[in-house]
């Protein structure tokens, strides 16, 4: 992993299909001993509980540390409600260094494209953007309509990164793991973070 000095990172996650995205993100943010702040929808809750079998009698924390190892105790987890612009990510005042949506509905990309800012994902996705600080959108949609990629270009366009789920194979994936991570360290490197999630493309093979 980056091996620098810690940083803080708001992390968002909403209702599409793709929790293995959100959760190797996190395991890794936590592991290189980042600050995460995290704010989840309704949605998103419910999707990481169906797809990461997530049980409603353990903390996020202790099912990341199941499923990830206790590295995740490397960094610092901050929890808030999707409802309250009153935590600090709603200011642009306050230091972050960043933010990823994983995975990002096609509705929470719009309401990001519009500058809509109706909870304290859009409200931070939109900080973000203001501040000039790197936004990732991690998209889960297929196939995609043509709002869905004017809403894409749109926020392209206001400086953020579009990163659709689209793992690829040319590290030879051998689990669901290996492709969470594909995505999980191409967010980070849109972050600006080093990392070793999967081996990087050097050219053919002998």
């Amino acid at each position: 992993m980056s091996g620098g000095t810690n940083k803080t990172f708001a992390v968002a996650i909403t209702g599409a299909s793709g929790a293995i995205y959100a959760v190797r993100t996190l395991r890794a943010l936590l592991a290189d001993g980042h600050h995460v702040h995290l704010a989840m929808s309704k949605y998103g809750r419910y999707v990481l509980h169906e797809e990461q079998d997530w049980s409603s009698d353990e903390s996020l924390l202790d099912f990341l540390r199941r499923v990830g190892g206790d590295e995740v105790d490397h960094g610092t987890l901050e929890e808030h409600s999707v409802n309250d612009l009153t935590r600090s990510i709603s200011s642009g005042s306050a230091p972050c260094d960043g933010m990823v949506v994983v995975p990002c509905s096609a509705k929470t990309l719009s309401a990001i494209a519009h500058g809509t800012s109706s909870n304290l994902i859009e409200r931070t996705a939109d900080v973000t953007l203001k501040e000039r600080r790197p936004l990732v959108l991690v998209v889960r949609e297929t196939p995609m309509n043509l709002i869905h990629l004017r809403n894409m270009v749109t926020v392209a366009e206001a400086g953020a990164s579009v990163l659709p789920a689209m793992p690829a194979f040319y590290q030879k994936p051998t689990s669901f793991e290996d492709l969470g991570d594909f995505i999980a360290g191409r967010a980070l490197g849109l972050l600006g973070l080093d990392h070793e999630l999967f081996t990087r493309w050097t050219g053919p093979r002998d």
